[in-house]
This record gives structure tokens, sequence and C-alpha cells, in this order.
């Protein structure tokens, strides 16, 4: 390609020295014409008796001074008085002259006497305005093609260093592109960008790739549903993401990350990292991404159901103890005495169930209470249900009021453990304007007003950090997935600071209950 531009580039110069040689010409005759028929002695010689006489060998020396190939004076008959051939003087001039007739100097390309030649042809005028002879001054085309000759090395010249220039240019950059991809040429490119783009969209990770100035370079569809993205943030900064601040820090660290949970808008997600490298230098990061909502929640049911099972356990261990007691002091012949003491604890643990029963007709929930208060209970904590708390069906799922009021109930327990006994946890539930209303309060240390904003971020957390929860990522997660549970459910949460934290939950219901 850089060839064929050159030849071209190098034909339209040639085209153009020749038509510029051309032009040249024309204006040099036409220069020579004008000095000539204005000269005293060219007038006074046509008019006189002996022009060829006087004018022959003058206009000889202007010719070889000018270099031109002709300068014929002649008479307006076309009778010449000067020629460079003198066989020729006398004879009949050949070319245009009726514009020179009329006054005027014009130019022509013509075949006379000596070949095509570019000629300007003018009047010479006497004091009265009368054409008393005509001149014509050229040069041939044989005589411009030899001064176009002579340019020509430096034409062709210009081409071949272009040429060669383009050439190295062009092997350099060839070169340099096949470094870059490695050594891949366009088919193999075209289909290895195929497949990966067959796989981008395939695969169902979120897949996140950043440089190493933290701008994203490639996302895949996935990745924008988990991360909320609308547009497309290729070029963007992670700052410019919308992103929580944890799960943000994390991608500007560009470390790797191994299964690292964060909490993003509504969304519990799973991230890795690894870190990627070119040539020994950082060149970003990859980033994939997991949903793992849904699992949340199902972990979180599961929770309530080992809860209760935990619940169970403890009383079926209680119960035995009490069946003890009770055949000693039937043994004992106090038979009266074990009716009292068998019967007193059954109705305290119905009295709790029926009035949870009761209270609560999501049975989840229900089963819920019944099993924190079983671990409360365990735990040396008092679990107390305000007598006010009545839940109708709500919509609700039961597995994000299962992640709502059993983390909020764990937090609680786990303050209350870190206060002053009597140590409490104190629930009411109720529905009011179509707006399910939860509160959870403990006798626990509390919050302080400096850390009240914090309390929902991931991570964030007043126990102590390498008390990990069996079976879990550690602490400071509970609460960050109660506010996301609570967003994604249209709601709102708030904390009142001071000794004894309480939590606030404001839930719409998904369709109207009816309360007395």
């Amino acid at each position: 390609m850089v060839a064929v531009i050159v030849v071209m580039a190098t034909a339209v110069a040639y085209v153009n020295a020749q038509r510029t040689a051309q032009d040249d010409a024309e204006v040099e005759t036409t220069a020579i014409v004008g000095a000539l028929a204005t000269s005293p002695l060219v007038l006074e010689a046509v008019t006189g008796p002996r022009p060829t006489e006087i004018l022959q060998p003058y206009v000889e020396a202007v010719r070889a001074d000018t270099g031109t190939s002709f300068i014929t004076v002649f008479a307006p008959d076309r009778t010449r008085f000067t020629h460079p051939d003198p066989a020729q003087i006398g004879g009949s001039f050949l070319g245009t002259i009726e514009p020179a007739l009329a006054g005027r100097t014009f130019t022509e390309t013509y075949t006379g006497t000596l070949g095509p030649s570019v000629r300007a042809t003018g009047p010479i005028v006497d004091q009265d305005g009368e054409v008393v002879g005509l001149i014509s001054v050229g040069i041939t085309l044989d005589a411009i093609g030899s001064d176009l000759a002579r340019s020509m090395p430096g034409i062709v010249g210009t081409g071949l260093v272009t040429l060669a220039v383009g050439s190295t240019g062009s092997w350099l950059l060839s070169r340099r592109l096949r470094r870059q991809t490695r050594g891949l040429g366009a088919p193999e490119l075209a289909r290895m960008l195929d497949y990966y783009q067959a796989v981008l969209h395939a695969v169902r990770e979120g897949l996140l790739v950043l440089d190493g100035e933290r701008r994203v370079q490639l996302v895949n569809d996935e990745a924008r549903r988990l991360l909320s993205l609308d547009d497309d943030p290729s070029g963007r900064h992670v700052d410019e993401l919308g992103l929580s601040e944890d799960l943000a820090e994390m991608l500007r660290l560009q470390a790797q990350t191994v299964d690292q949970v964060h909490v993003s808008g509504a969304r519990v997600l799973v991230v890795n990292q690894v870190p990627a490298r070119a040539s020994g230098r950082s060149a970003g990061a990859v980033v994939t991404l997991r949903d793992h909502t849904e699992l949340q929640a199902l972990t979180g049911e599961l929770d309530s159901v080992r809860a209760f099972a935990e619940s169970l356990r403890a009383q079926a261990h209680e119960a035995g103890n009490r069946l003890h007691t009770t055949v000693s002091l039937i043994e004992l012949g106090r038979g009266q005495d074990a009716v009292e003491f068998a019967t007193a604890e059954l109705a305290s643990a119905q009295r709790l169930t029926d009035r949870v029963v009761d209270a609560v007709e999501e049975p989840v929930l229900a089963a819920l209470l019944l099993g924190k208060s079983a671990t409360a209970h365990e735990r040396g904590v008092r679990l107390e249900i305000d007598p006010g708390t009545a839940v109708a069906a709500t919509g609700i799922p039961s597995g994000e009021l299962v992640t709502i009021v059993g983390n909020l109930l764990d937090n609680a327990i786990d303050a209350a453990l870190a206060g002053d006994p009597p140590r409490e946890v104190q629930f009411a539930a109720w529905i009011d304007s179509d707006v399910l209303e939860i509160r959870v309060e403990d006798s626990g240390p509390g919050l302080t007003e400096q850390q009240v904003p914090r309390v929902f971020e991931r991570g964030w957390t007043t126990k102590d950090p390498d008390d990990k929860m069996p079976g879990g990522p550690g602490r400071g997660l509970g609460l960050a997935l109660v506010a996301q549970a609570v967003r994604r459910n249209g709601g709102s949460v708030a904390v009142r600071p001071g000794p004894g934290a309480q939590f606030a939950v404001s839930l719409p219901v998904r369709t109207p209950v009816e309360t007395s």
C-alpha cells in the first residue's frame, strides 16, 4: 500500500511539474512579447524599409539570452521578418493571429516549423494605435520536456526516499503490533474476540476487569446487574460507580481477596479479586462477583430452624430433669408437691407458646421467636415479648422477616450479655396503617452518637473482631443484612443511641391488614 501511494504521488508530482513548466513557459513568453512590443527599436524597424536587417540580430540575441526556442517578428499579412532559421524569413507565419490583430496578447500551443510549441503572440502598435506588426515568442515542447527531465531525478529521488521511510515505518509498526498481539494476526484476533464475547456473556458470575489506575476496562452483564449499573461503566473510576465504601476500598487496593462477603445495595455479594501483572508490572485486577442474597436468606431460615431445634433439645433436656424431679417427689411420698411442680413448669411454657402463637400469625416468625426465647434463656438473657405484639399476615416474605428479626434479636442478646444484670431483651411488633412496626431493645451498654452512623456498615462491630460466629463469615454482617433486607422491602430502620440501644424497623405490608 505504501508503494502504491508513493507511485501515485510521484505520478501526480510529475504531471504537476509538467503543468507548472507549461504555465511558466506561457508567463515567460508573454513577458518577452510585451517587452519587445513596446521597444522603440522594434517599432521603428517594423515601419522602416529594412526590418529584417535590424531585427534579426537583435531578436536572436534576446532569444539566446532568454532561452526561448524562437522569436518571430512579422507583418500583419504574416510575412516573417525574423526566424531562427534564416531560410524561413520572408515566408508566411504559421499560427493564430486574429486576437493579436485585434490588439490582444494571447497564448496557445501550436505546431509550427520547429514542431509543437507553447507560444505567446501579441501586437506591435504605433502611436496612432494601429497594429503595424506582430511578435510571436515560443518554447517548443521538446525544450520544456528537457527541462522537466532535468527535474525528474529530484522527483524520483524524493519518491524513493518516501518509499524507503514508509516501508521502514510499516515494518516497525507491523513488528510492534505483532509483539503487542503476541504474534496473532487479524483472523486469529477476530476469532478470539468472538470467543471472548461469547464467554463474557455466558458466564453466570459477574466479571469486572480494572486497569492499574482503578478504571473499569471490562464488565459483563451479570456484574452490571449485581452492582446495579444502568449504563456501561467502561473507563470510569471505581469511586464513580456508586459502590459501598468497603467494596470500593477493596477494589482500590487491588490485593488478592478470596470469598469476601460484601453488602452492595440490596444484595449480598461474595467477591474474589486477583491482581493482574504484565511483564512484572501491575496491570490492574480481575474481580468476580457471586450473588449470595438468596443463599443468605435461606441461611437465615436455616438458622431459625436450627435455633428452634436447639430450643426443643434444651426443653427436652429440661423436661427430663423435671421428670426425674417429679418421680423423686412421688417416691418420697410428696405427691401434691410433685403435681404442683410439674404443672407450674408446663403452665409457664404453655403460656409463652400460646401468647406467641396468638399474637403472631406468621408461622416462621412465631417459630423464630420461640427459638430465640429458648436460646436467650439458655444464655442467661430474658427475652420479653411485649403484650401488645400482634402481627397478622403481612405478605412480606418469611425469609426477609427471619433475616430482620433474627439478626436484631441475635445482636440484642449479644449486647445484653455485655451489660450488667438483669440482662433483658424487649421485642414488640404491631401493624399500624398498613405498616409493620418492629421494636427490639436490649439492656446492654448501647451506642454512642458517633457510632450510630456506622452501625449498619458491613464489618463494623462493637464486639471482639476475633470472636467468630460458628459457621459464619465473622462479625459485623448481621446488621448490614438487616439494613439490606429493609431497603429491599421498601422500609426504613432507625437506631436510638444511649444505654440500651433500640432498633426500630418500619415495613409496608404487601396486602392491607385489618386490625381491631
